[in-house]
């Protein structure tokens, strides 16, 4: 543990006993939360409405941001209140009241206390967002706070709130804010056709971007990310689980739980969730769908999983510098990292990490907190599992306890947005992530990429074509394709794409691709995991047909696992059609090996046959056979 988060929120002893992996129990998380909220606190205006965090601005500028900071933190003393029975030890419910009247008096109003109006998400759209956390912190301490105010700061609460409903959110996950402060207003007697549209609304688009396998689009592309345990999953469940209302819980809880069979695989050994997609300064806010599905009774985990996987995603920040001597999260990963983090992060948005606290609804007595702490779903045997609806492929060993996920299916690409290699987002367009890894920055060499590089111009990848996924015994696979966007000259070649099959198997991972339509002097690059050199993790990539000139390139910005890292990298020359063939590897064990160049026979792979466009790999320790074989715009992969 590290000592300055524990002598900074006071944690108690561990408990090896009932968690023989974490050491955490429900005291702990009493207790972090409790340290989070009076740190964040010490930078309250004299009214409380804003909590004025220090740090840079986000693009939504410093009023907004303070409001942020009343909101976020308001969730986790929601949680930890109502979790408590209404027990308030430090007072915190007095405070947020305070801020309530203080920040509704005059909203709009270019002051120190006054908060923002909710307007268009393109206007200023921020404040909706925190709205959804102000109601839910409202209706989860509602007897001991909302029911105890004047009738007048009700009201002009009611006000602010509406402008929610009133106003058009972003085309994603948003439209969870409105239905979540209608929810609250109809909780407290304040239905009308604007709450029930609103909700409406909301159930409808839901519905259109449930794609099924327990996961949601995050809007009308392809965008899967944490955003579905922590938005898509966690507003719709918790809403009808504090209404008592058994239709939709049954309908949201069976999403959730199927959600959870692939999304609990996705938390290392180490607790640490997976490096990718946007938002990852919320860092432990990744568990609370775990925690949700463990109140609700929603979840395929027994409860010592579920609190094994929240608990060790609590911990893994804590003892890795997530928070600074101050006791105030940082905007990063492990400590800060200005490469993770986006346009819209200002100094209390890693304060969203409150959502984890979800679990502590359930009671000290809950199965959640009174069941010993089970292995979580990672520390198993290895495992591969595909999710279709995503296009994912999760990729577990048990031996290091590592998690990698191949993307082929999210890329957060509106449906209505061009592809441009100036908008690669490093969070969704390289095509394997992981626990312990995270993707290069923008300006360094992108780590997991194939690229193709034409009239000296690089390659990105963006919008990415799902070409199928599906595992088996010990196996998987997923492919997908996209047409390479260039940042100089036209951003695409006629002709060319590129089509990309990951094959899984214990720690390795076969990657084959097909470039079609590659004009003379194009020549393909494949990288694999960017690492720290003297670090614990191996990272081998090996060409095993059509590659050459392996070398190792320095990524100096590092990632927010290291300061600095290096990453494989193979290239050839290609013309036409060219299938490659590689192997890949990340791996904590320091006698790991891969086969040599261009099929030479070893422990991994024994030989590799190419028959037109089908691919034959013959794997040497048990003699099996995977066969791949590409079609027009398909993909047919066979193992046996």
């Amino acid at each position: 543990m590290n000592a300055s988060a524990g002598d900074l929120f006071g944690l108690p002893p561990e408990d090896r006993a009932s968690s023989p992996y974490t050491g955490y129990t429900r005291a702990h998380w009493e207790a972090a939360a409790d340290g989070m909220l009076e740190a964040a606190w010490k930078w309250a205006t004299p009214g409380g409405a804003r909590l004025d965090l220090p740090g840079p601005p986000s693009h939504s500028g410093v009023r907004s941001d303070g409001l942020e900071g009343y909101a976020r933190t308001f969730l986790a003393a929601g949680f930890r209140v109502a979790g408590a029975g209404g027990k308030d030890p430090n007072g915190l419910l007095e405070r947020y009241a305070d801020g309530l009247g203080t920040g509704t008096r005059t909203p709009g109003r270019d002051d120190a206390e006054s908060w923002p109006l909710i307007l268009d998400h393109h206007v200023q759209g921020q404040p909706m967002v925190e709205s959804a956390s102000v109601a839910l912190g409202l209706r989860l301490t509602r007897p001991w706070l909302w029911d105890r105010l004047a009738s007048d700061v009700q009201d002009r609460a009611e006000q602010w709130l509406r402008g929610a409903l009133r106003h058009v959110p972003a085309g994603n996950n948003w439209y969870l804010f409105p239905y979540t402060v209608a929810g609250f207003l109809e909780s407290v007697g304040r239905r009308d056709a604007e709450t029930v549209r609103a909700r409406e609304r909301a159930s409808e688009l839901l519905d259109h971007w449930y794609r099924g396998d327990g996961w949601y689009a995050d809007g009308d592309g392809r965008a899967f990310d944490h955003y579905n345990g922590w938005a898509l999953h966690l507003y719709p469940l918790l809403d009808a689980h504090l209404a008592g209302d058994e239709k939709e819980s049954a309908l949201h809880g069976a999403r959730l739980r199927e959600h959870l069979e692939s999304f609990s695989l996705m938390f290392g050994g180490d607790g640490a969730p997976l490096h990718f997609g946007r938002s990852l300064t919320y860092r432990f806010a990744a568990s609370a769908g775990v925690g949700l599905g463990a109140v609700t009774g929603h979840t395929p985990l027994t409860p010592g999983a579920s609190r094994r996987v929240v608990s060790g995603s609590l911990r893994y920040f804590l003892e890795r510098g997530a928070v600074g001597n101050d006791g105030l999260l940082s905007l990063g990963w492990h400590g800060p990292h200005a490469a993770t983090l986006q346009t819209y992060s200002g100094p209390a948005s890693p304060y969203w990490a409150s959502k984890a606290f979800v679990a502590l609804l359930a009671p000290a007595e809950h199965p959640l907190w009174a069941s010993p702490e089970a292995a979580a779903p990672s520390e198993g045997p290895d495992r591969v599992l595909s999710v279709p609806a995503a296009g994912f492929l999760v990729q577990s060993t048990g031996a290091d306890g590592v998690v990698r996920l191949h993307n082929h299916g999210s890329d957060h690409v509106r449906p209505d947005e061009g592809e441009s290699a100036a908008d690669e987002d490093p969070h969704y367009a390289r095509l394997a992530y992981s626990t312990v890894t995270g993707p290069t920055s923008a300006e360094n060499t992108a780590d997991n990429h194939l690229s193709v590089t034409v009239g000296g111009a690089r390659s990105a990848r963006r919008r990415i074509r799902p070409l199928g996924s599906g595992h088996g015994d010990g196996w998987g696979w997923a492919a997908s394709w996209h047409l390479p966007v260039f940042p100089a000259g036209p951003s695409t070649v006629p002709g060319l794409r590129v089509e990309s099959v990951t094959v899984a198997r214990g720690r390795h991972e076969l990657r084959v691709h097909r470039v079609l339509g590659a004009p003379d002097g194009a020549r393909a690059e494949l990288t694999g995991w960017a690492t720290d050199p003297d670090g614990p993790m191996c990272s081998l990539l090996r060409g095993l047909h059509g590659w050459e000139a392996p070398e190792d390139v320095r990524a100096p910005r590092g990632t927010a696992f290291t300061r600095w890292a290096t990453v494989p990298r193979l290239g050839a020359e290609v013309t036409g059609t060219a299938v490659l063939v590689a192997l890949a590897s990340l791996t904590a064990d320091p006698e790991a090996a891969l086969p040599h160049q261009d099929g030479a026979s070893d422990e991994v792979v024994d030989r590799v046959e190419l028959a037109g466009d089908t691919v034959t790999v013959c794997w040497a320790q048990d003699g099996a056979r995977t066969r791949i074989a590409f079609g027009r715009g398909t993909v047919t992969v066979d193992h046996g």
